[in-house]
C-alpha cells in the first residue's frame, strides 16, 4: 500500500519541536527543589561537603563525579543505569544498599535521582544563594478570578495541577479575618453587620485601609517582629533578673509599624540607630535589639559567656533578617550551607563593639541610655562624676582602715557583715585626719545625692549605651572555644553573596563606636541584597496565610523548605523594594487578593493532589494565637482598656504559677492595682523568661530565648482546661454575663442571643439559643446553681466555643 506523502509546514515543524522541548522543561528535573533535598537529607552525613567516606562528596559536580576509592565515579553524567550511586541506592542486597542505616530512599526518590543524573546530573546553586529574579506574573485561563498579579501566580500553579480555588468566603467570615489579620481583634457585632450590609463596590478595600490606619494594627503585627528578634524582659537563668526599660523598644517597633517605616529604616535604626548621621530617640530606642537576648550575670567562664552573647546576635541577626543559620558555622564549617567557619567569625568581627549586656553590680553602663534634654544630661551626669569619684575616695579610706583590723574582722568585711562591721569599728582604725576626711567625704556625698534627687527623672532605656570604638582582633576560635583563638579575621560578610569584603577605616579616637554595625545595617537593608526582600515578604505572606511561601521562615538554606512558589516570592519582594519598602502597602496587596478571600471549605478531590495546601487552593483553618484568645475575652467580655504604648502590665497569677520560681513572685507586681491595669492587650504583658501566664503560654507562646521563625500550633488538653477551668476565663466568663445583663434585653432568651453575638459576631440560630437554655436549666436543675451563676457557666461555655478559638 502506497503511504500518501504529507508535507508538514515550516510553522507546524517549528510549533512541534517549540512543544517538544517545552515538554521536556517542565518534565526535567530541578536539582533545588527536588535532587538537593534528598541529597542533604539522605546523602551528606557521610558524602557531605564535611564528611566524604570512600573519597566521595556528593556536594558539587566535581566532587560527585571524581574518582572514589573504588576506583570508580559514582555518578557518570548522562548514564543513569552505568551510575554506581543508582546501583547502590537501588540495591536489594542490605549490606551494599545505600544509605546503611535508617529507611532506604522510596521509588520516587530513586527515579528522581536517576532523571536527574541521565539528564546530566546538572548542579545547580541553591535557589536562595542566586539574585532577585524579575518575575513577570504568569497568563491564566480563568483571567476573571485574578484580582491582583498575586492572584496570576496563585492560579497558575492550580491550573497546572488542574485544580480550582475554593469560593471566596462569606462577608462575615472575611470581616473576621481582616479584623484578626490586621489588628488582632474581634469585630464588634456591630462592625461585621455594617460591612455585610455595606453595598459598595469597594467596601472590602474600605475595611482593609481603615484597619491598617488603625493604632492597633501595630500592636497586632509588632508580637510578630518581637518573636523573631527574642524578645524578652528579663535576663533568664536563675535568678531571671528584670531589663529595664524593655517596653520602650517594644513600643518602638509597635509605633513603627503603625508609622509605616520602611523596613529598611527599620533595619538600620535597629543594627547601627547610634551610628545614623543624626541619631533620634527612636533609633536610639531601636538599638535595644542588641540588649534583647539571654545574660549570665554569674558565668563559670567569662570569655565563653561574653561570646556567647555575640553569638546570639550573630545566629538572631542572620536568621531574621537574611533567612541563613550562619550561627551553626561556629565551631566548624556549616555542614549544610556554603557557609565557612570564617564568615561566621567575620559577622562576629561585625559587632566586634558591642560590649557585654553589664556586668553584675552593673547593668546600667552599657545597656541603659539617658535620653534627657542635652542641658538636664550635662548636670545629672557631672553629678553622678562628683559622687563616683567621692564614692571610690572612700572606699579607699575605708579599705585602709580595714588593713588594720584583726583577721577575723577583715574576712566579715568580704561578706555581706562588711557594713556592720564599718559602722562598729571603722573610726577606731582611722587616724584623726583620715576620720575627718571621710566624714566630710560623707556628707558631700549626701548632699550630691539631695542634688540628685532634685533633677527630673532620667528618660532611660534599653540601648547600646556604650561600644568599644577600637575593638581587639577577632580571630577564628578553634571548635569554638574562645580560649583557643586561630587564624585573624576582619569584618566580612557570607561569601555565598559574591560581595567584596567591606572597607571599614580606623574608627577616630573620640568615636563612641567602631562604625562597623552601619557597614552591616547598610548592606542588609540594601536593594541588591538577595535575601532581605525575599525573608520579610515571606514573613508577611506567613502571618496573612498561616504558613510561608518558604515555612522555614528563619532558614532559606539548603535544609530549609523549598519554597512553593518561587516566582511569586521574587515577585514579592521586588515589588517591596519599589514600592519604597513599606509594609502596609503589601498588606494590603495581599489581603485584597483573591486568594486571601478564598473560603476554608474542604475539598475531597484536591485535598488528595495537594493534601498540605502547598498550592493554596483554599484558605487554611486557625486557630486564634495565644495573644488573641486572651484579647478576645477581654473584648467580649468589655474588660479589654485599649491604651496604645507604656510600661508593661502584670496579670493575676495563682500561687501555684508564682512558686513554679526558685523565689516564688519575685519580680512579678501582685497588687490588686496591678492585675487591673493588666486588662490590656497581651502585647503589654511584662515578658518574664520563668514566669510566662498560663494563658498564653498553653496557646504555644514561643520560647523567648531564641529566635522564633513560626510558632507551634498545637490542640492539647492544657487548652481545654485553660478555657473551661483557668481562672482568667472565669473571670471573663462572669463579666461577660453582667455586661449581657446591664446591655441586653431583660428576658433570659434575650440576654443568651446577646452575650452569643458578641462571643461569634453572628446571630445566633434558634437551635443553637434553644441549647443554650437547655444548658442553663440543666446548671439550676441538675447542678443545683443560681440563675445568676448558671448564666455565668452559661457564658462560659459560649467562650469554650470552637467557633470563638477559630477562624473560619
Amino acid at each position: 500500500m502506497k503511504v500518501a506523502s504529507i508535507r508538514l509546514s515550516p510553522a507546524f515543524l517549528l510549533l512541534s519541536a517549540s512543544l517538544c522541548v517545552a515538554a521536556q522543561a517542565d518534565d526535567a528535573v530541578s536539582y533545588q527543589r527536588e535532587v538537593a533535598p534528598i541529597l542533604t537529607k539522605r546523602c551528606y552525613a557521610c558524602h557531605g561537603p564535611d564528611q566524604a567516606e570512600s573519597s566521595l562528596a556528593l556536594d558539587s559536580f566535581a566532587n560527585a563525579t571524581a574518582e572514589t576509592d573504588s576506583g570508580e565515579p559514582a555518578i557518570l553524567p548522562g548514564d543513569a543505569d552505568g551510575s554506581e550511586l543508582i546501583r547502590r541506592i537501588a540495591s536489594d542486597e542490605e549490606w551494599e544498599r545505600m544509605p546503611p542505616e535508617g529507611e532506604p530512599l522510596t521509588a520516587d526518590e530513586i527515579a528522581i535521582l536517576r532523571k536527574w543524573i541521565d539528564s546530566g546530573a546538572k548542579y545547580e546553586k541553591h535557589w536562595a544563594f542566586e539574585p532577585l529574579q524579575d518575575v513577570e506574573p504568569p497568563a491564566v485561563e480563568d483571567a476573571a478570578w485574578a484580582r491582583n498579579d498575586i492572584d496570576r501566580f496563585v492560579l497558575a500553579k492550580l491550573e497546572a495541577k488542574g485544580l480550582a480555588p475554593a469560593p471566596e468566603a462569606d462577608r462575615r467570615t472575611l470581616a473576621r479575618r481582616l479584623y484578626y489579620d490586621l489588628i488582632g481583634l474581634p469585630p464588634t457585632p456591630a462592625e461585621v453587620e455594617a460591612f455585610v450590609r455595606d453595598d459598595r463596590p469597594d467596601a472590602y478595600e474600605r475595611l482593609v485601609d481603615a484597619l491598617l490606619a488603625s493604632p492597633h494594627h501595630g500592636e497586632k503585627w509588632a508580637r510578630h517582629w518581637l518573636d523573631v528578634v527574642r524578645y524578652g524582659e528579663t535576663n533568664s537563668f536563675e535568678r531571671d533578673g528584670a531589663k529595664p526599660n524593655a517596653w520602650k523598644y517594644r513600643d518602638y517597633v509597635i509605633q513603627s509599624l503603625n508609622d509605616d517605616k520602611p523596613y529598611d529604616q527599620f533595619i538600620r535604626e535597629q543594627l547601627a540607630g547610634d551610628e545614623l548621621e543624626s541619631p533620634t530617640k527612636d533609633s536610639i530606642i531601636a538599638t535595644g535589639y542588641y540588649r534583647l537576648g539571654i545574660w549570665d550575670d554569674e558565668p563559670a567562664d567569662k570569655l565563653q559567656a561574653k561570646y556567647d552573647e555575640i553569638d546570639n546576635l550573630v545566629s538572631t541577626t542572620s536568621q531574621g533578617f537574611l533567612g541563613l543559620t550562619v550561627g551553626c558555622a561556629r565551631c566548624h564549617d556549616h555542614k549544610i550551607d556554603p557557609i565557612p567557619q570564617t564568615d561566621y567569625y567575620g559577622m562576629v568581627a561585625l559587632f566586634a563593639d558591642v560590649k557585654p549586656y553589664g556586668v553584675r553590680g552593673d547593668e546600667e553602663t552599657n545597656s541603659q541610655w539617658d535620653l534627657s534634654p542635652p542641658d538636664l544630661k550635662q548636670r545629672r551626669d557631672g553629678l553622678l562624676g562628683q559622687r563616683r569619684a567621692m564614692l571610690e575616695e572612700t572606699e579607699t579610706l575605708e579599705q585602709q582602715a580595714i588593713a588594720r583590723m584583726s583577721g577575723r574582722d577583715q574576712r566579715r568585711t568580704e561578706t555581706s557583715k562588711r557594713e556592720q562591721v564599718l559602722k562598729e569599728k571603722l573610726a577606731e582604725h582611722q587616724t584623726e585626719a583620715e576620720r575627718s576626711r571621710y566624714l566630710d567625704l560623707q556628707n558631700q556625698i549626701a548632699d550630691l545625692n539631695r542634688q540628685l534627687d532634685a533633677l527630673p527623672a532620667a528618660d532611660l532605656a534599653l540601648a547600646l549605651a556604650s561600644c568599644e570604638p577600637h575593638p581587639e582582633t577577632t580571630h577564628v576560635m578553634l571548635r569554638g572555644n574562645p580560649h583557643v583563638p586561630g587564624d585573624e579575621v576582619t569584618p566580612r560578610f557570607p561569601e555565598i553573596f559574591e560581595e567584596a569584603e567591606p572597607t571599614i577605616g580606623h574608627a577616630p579616637d573620640h568615636a563612641r563606636s567602631a562604625g562597623r554595625r552601619r557597614v552591616l545595617a547598610d548592606w542588609i537593608a540594601s536593594p541588591e541584597n538577595r535575601l532581605t526582600g525575599r525573608v520579610i515578604a515571606n514573613r508577611v505572606w506567613q502571618h496573612h496565610f498561616g504558613r510561608g511561601i518558604v515555612r522555614s521562615a528563619n532558614n532559606f538554606g539548603q535544609l530549609g523548605t523549598p519554597p512553593t512558589h518561587p516566582e511569586l516570592l521574587d515577585w514579592l519582594a521586588g515589588w517591596l523594594v519599589e514600592h519604597e519598602w513599606r509594609l502596609k502597602p503589601l498588606h494590603r496587596l495581599i489581603v485584597t487578593s483573591s486568594a486571601y478571600r478564598m473560603s476554608s471549605a474542604p475539598n475531597a478531590a484536591a485535598a488528595a493532589i495537594d493534601p498540605a495546601n502547598d498550592l493554596f487552593w483554599r484558605f487554611d483553618l486557625r486557630r486564634l494565637t495565644a495573644e488573641e484568645v486572651r484579647d478576645s475575652a477581654l473584648a467580649v467580655s468589655g474588660e479589654l482598656k485599649l491604651l496604645v504604648g507604656g510600661p508593661s502590665v502584670y496579670p493575676k497569677l495563682s500561687d501555684e504559677v508564682l512558686h513554679t520560681q526558685s523565689v516564688p513572685g519575685l519580680g512579678w507586681d501582685t497588687t490588686p492595682t496591678a492585675a487591673e491595669a493588666a486588662k490590656r492587650r497581651s502585647v503589654y504583658i511584662h515578658i518574664k523568661r520563668s514566669l510566662i501566664p498560663p494563658e498564653l503560654a498553653n496557646f504555644d507562646f514561643p520560647e523567648t530565648d531564641n529566635s522564633c521563625e513560626a510558632r507551634f500550633n498545637t490542640v492539647q488538653a492544657a487548652q481545654a482546661l485553660s478555657l473551661m477551668h483557668g481562672g482568667f476565663l472565669q473571670e471573663q466568663a462572669q463579666a461577660l454575663a453582667t455586661r449581657a445583663v446591664a446591655e441586653g434585653p431583660a428576658d433570659r432568651q434575650g440576654r443568651v442571643k446577646y452575650a452569643l453575638r458578641l462571643v461569634l459576631q453572628r446571630e445566633p440560630d434558634a437551635e443553637m439559643v434553644s441549647d443554650s437554655l437547655q444548658l442553663i436549666d440543666r446548671y439550676q436543675t441538675g447542678h443545683g446553681l443560681s440563675a445568676d451563676a448558671a448564666f455565668d457557666q452559661f457564658c462560659l461555655m459560649a467562650m469554650n466555643l470552637s467557633e470563638f478559638v477559630y477562624l473560619d
